[in-house]
């Protein structure tokens, strides 16, 4: 078994692949609509392949595909044709299948005749289902063999397979099919110009009984619109004068709607999955990031993250899992069964990052107005959490916190390049565990400001000054160790034997949103992260050119990540680099348009100057969370729209470029209330603020300036009010 010490990029899909997704289910299928068993497609249902082959061919020839396009995140269609047996090009027989994915698969199947003669057709869809785990697909290394026995009823098929005691099946049901053990067909004379359809479904059991997931009448939503309506009436709604960035954002709504999954111990609440096809679940670090860069959008998302994250927070010591009490896990999976790669647990902790980010996260959460009897209930996590910290985080004691996987089964790297060869000098020597990433150090110290301001915000304020000491002094040790004056940047990591890792990589990009840097420091490195070597034209690489490590094709070494970009480009902002800020927001937005509106995990590093588009990495994933949201936190940076309730204000001093036009939005939540806001340029008005809040011009204050002068922002407000 390969676990985690494997690549984490996944294998190739296929040329022209279709993914769609809902909650925990996903389709990955041909362009032609086939599931293909020799590449890792299939339907998956709670992290299982629920249908392993689904081929149509009609009088035994496979379909050739037309196009495909992807009418929801959940729902697509297919044109292809029928190739003719006489060597003709042009065929008269057409094909469309719509096809949506939710707890198992709906498709509507349509043959027309274009012909001034009736067609007579067998068409036969060829069904398995081998039960794989997620991992074994992702990986190629299908190592189970599943005893299976089918049985046919009327016009259905049902598959059940068992392994060494665990017992799963599924059934595949056609109107009017004639069913055989391997495949479902239908013998029909299709009239000349008319047509023939028949609609198809793949369920999985649920609790016994067959999945509640059945073609809705003529006419009728499906649950998955019904879900999709519900999110759309609870978001904002969005008008803007450039059209391409409003679908953009449009469509990250759309996506960040479908990644949405319900925890299973909780089905009230609901979780960001990390992304399609394979990390549909939740995930530390990726669900983090994407509910806090979602906030303007649904912060109840973040908050049904942080309370899922709680629930599953470590409490004992694990070295096959990397458990560790108070940490924060790096992945659940939701069927223990199948979970391979997770060792016989459904989470897995190597992640050094998840549970700084907890806290920072419920920082943010508590700015937007949940009551304090949420935010409190949620304070021993965050507490334990740095507890984690100071008690394992940091191992050796000197300030910083490292990781070191324990085990030969774990990730190499635990940050968010988690690559095996993601951390590496300037020479391309791979660095060695311990290490001490910067961005974790970064989001260490926000960790203690997010503590420190809820602590002030509860009139805590012994609690709040320790808090901003311990990250002042993490600073200082930041700026003195970190720091290369030979080369004007930041180490990206400090190794086992403490010596900075002196390759120039996006890294250090992070600490700048969270305050890290020396003020003399920035311009050095913000002009390294903007130069040629970082900077492709599409967003900042990931390492530079001119590193011995360097791929412009590499998933963690060149490539060019959105929301990596959306970090530095809020961190530019708080530095006050409004123009470099701008540049990299519309250099994302620009790459998005060659991707119909949505941002992929990542695309190659390749300068913009040698191709005019962005060159896409092959398996990356789309959609994916905190890709999804990159534009909605790109045009939320730039509005300088943020909010501390308690503080009683909401700030926003826009610096959107000109050729973002007018920006309206409406139903936009605001504690317990819906505003509008209006922006354009350095421009803007906001309606319908909830009574006790003031609109501010200029950035929220941050906890440094507060402790230094307290009335600052609001004269009239004692701490803990």
């Amino acid at each position: 078994m390969a676990g985690w010490n494997a690549d984490t990029a996944a294998g190739p899909l296929g040329s022209g692949t279709v993914t769609l997704v809902e909650g925990s289910s996903f389709c990955i299928s041909s362009p032609n609509g086939d599931i293909r068993p020799e590449l890792p497609h299939g339907v998956f249902h709670l992290d299982t392949r629920i249908l392993s082959r689904w081929e149509l061919t009609i009088n035994d020839q496979p379909l050739e595909p037309l196009a495909s396009e992807t009418k929801e995140p959940y729902r697509a269609l297919f044109a292809c044709r029928v190739p003719r047996a006489d060597g003709y090009a042009d065929s008269p027989l057409l094909v469309e299948r719509l096809r949506e994915v939710g707890a198992g698969l709906l498709e509507e199947i349509t043959v027309r005749n274009y012909s001034r003669k009736p067609a007579d057709c067998r068409i036969t869809l060829l069904v398995e289902a081998d039960f794989a785990d997620l991992f074994e697909v992702k990986e190629a290394r299908i190592t189970r063999e599943w005893k299976e026995n089918r049985r046919i009823e009327n016009d259905s098929l049902e598959i059940r397979g068992q392994w060494e005691g665990i017992r799963k099946s599924v059934v595949i049901r056609a109107e009017g099919a004639g069913v055989g053990a391997r495949a479902l067909g239908f013998k029909v004379r299709i009239p000349a110009f008319g047509h023939w359809s028949t609609r198809v479904s793949v369920m999985p059991p649920v609790e016994g009984s067959a999945a509640l997931f059945a073609h809705p009448a003529r006419g009728e939503l499906s649950p998955s619109d019904r879900r999709r309506q519900e999110w759309v009436a609870r978001i904002p709604v969005l008008q803007m004068g450039n059209r391409s960035i409003e679908r953009t954002l449009r469509r990250s709504y759309e996506d960040l709607g479908a990644l949405r999954i319900q925890d299973p111990d909780h089905p009230d609440r609901v979780v960001v999955a990390a992304g399609a096809p394979w990390f549909m679940t939740l995930f530390g670090r990726d669900s983090l990031w994407a509910s806090e860069m979602a906030l303007p959008v649904d912060p109840s998302l973040a908050l049904g993250t942080l309370r899922t994250l709680a629930d599953r927070q470590g409490t004992v010591v694990n070295t096959d899992t990397e458990e560790e009490p108070g940490k924060i896990l790096h992945e659940v999976r939701l069927d223990v069964s199948s979970g391979q790669a997770l060792r016989g647990s459904s989470a897995y902790y190597g992640s050094v990052d998840a549970t700084p980010l907890f806290v920072v996260v419920l920082g943010s959460v508590s700015r937007w107005g949940f009551s304090s009897d949420t935010i409190k209930a949620l304070l021993p996590n965050a507490d334990r959490a740095l507890e984690w910290i100071s008690n394992y985080g940091d191992r050796d004691g000197d300030g910083f916190v490292e990781y070191g996987r324990p085990n030969e089964h774990g990730l190499i790297n635990q940050g968010w390049k988690d690559s095996w060869d993601g951390i590496n000098f300037a020479d391309g020597t791979l660095a060695e565990a311990p290490i001490a990433l910067a961005e974790v150090q970064a989001y260490v110290h926000g960790a203690y400001v997010a503590r420190a301001w809820m602590a002030y915000d509860d009139g805590d304020l012994a609690l709040a000054a320790e808090l901003r000491d311990r990250a002042d002094r993490l600073k200082q040790r930041f700026n003195e160790e970190f720091w290369l004056p030979d080369k004007g940047y930041y180490a990206v990591a400090l190794d086992r034997d403490k010596r900075p890792v002196d390759a120039l990589a996006s890294n250090m990009g992070h600490c700048l949103w969270f305050g890290l840097m020396d003020e003399d420091k920035v311009p050095s490195m913000v002009e390294h992260l903007m130069s040629p070597r970082m900077f492709s034209g599409w967003g900042v690489r990931t390492l530079a050119t001119d590193m011995a490590a360097y791929n412009p094709a590499s998933y963690h070494n060149g490539s060019v990540w959105p929301h990596d970009n959306a970090l530095i480009m809020s961190g530019l902002l708080r530095y006050g680099y409004i123009e470099e800020a701008q540049r990299i927001g519309t250099a994302l937005l620009e790459a998005a348009e060659y991707s119909d509106g949505r941002l992929p995990e990542l695309f190659c590093g390749f300068d913009r100057s040698q191709f005019s588009e962005p060159v896409p990495y092959p398996t990356a994933c789309s959609p994916q969370a905190w890709a999804a949201t990159t534009p909605i936190h790109v045009v939320t940076s730039l509005m300088r729209y943020d909010t501390h309730i308690s503080l009683g204000g909401i700030w926003l001093d826009p610096v959107l470029p000109r050729d973002f036009g007018d920006l309206h939005i409406s139903n936009a939540p605001m504690g317990d209330a819906r505003i509008t806001i209006d922006a354009s340029g350095t421009e803007a008005t906001i309606r319908g603020i909830p009574e006790g809040l003031t609109v501010y011009r200029g950035q929220r204050p941050w906890m440094s300036e507060l402790a230094e002068r307290p009335q600052l922002w609001r004269p009239d407000r004692q701490p803990g009010q």
